[in-house]
């Protein structure tokens, strides 16, 4: 008994958009994260000064965490975005092959 595939996969015109966003917030996050490595290394003794109760290692370890999570979810909105307007746009030009 064959079956055939559950759902119909079109081209998506906005995969190069979204390969170069994933690679550009990429190179954004591996500077910030290159800095707090930075920072570690030469100027150890920064990490170390407080910031209310805890120390800025602490606190600059947390801010990757989170900057990572909204860079998730900048990425998914904006990809979101544009295979919508892809999808209008084929839609619009006659990509209904449906």
């Amino acid at each position: 008994m064959a079956h055939g595939p559950s759902t119909v996969w079109k081209d998506d015109s906005s995969v190069r958009y979204k390969s170069r966003l994933g690679v550009i917030m990429f190179l954004i996050y591996a500077l910030v994260y290159s800095s707090f490595i930075f920072i570690n290394v030469v100027f150890p003794q920064w990490m170390k000064k407080d910031v209310g109760s805890l120390n800025v290692a602490i606190v600059f370890g947390v801010g990757l965490i989170v900057f990572a999570i909204i860079l998730a979810f900048i990425y998914n909105h904006l990809c979101t975005l544009a295979e919508r307007k892809s999808d209008h746009e084929n839609e619009t030009v006659g990509g209904n092959d449906a």
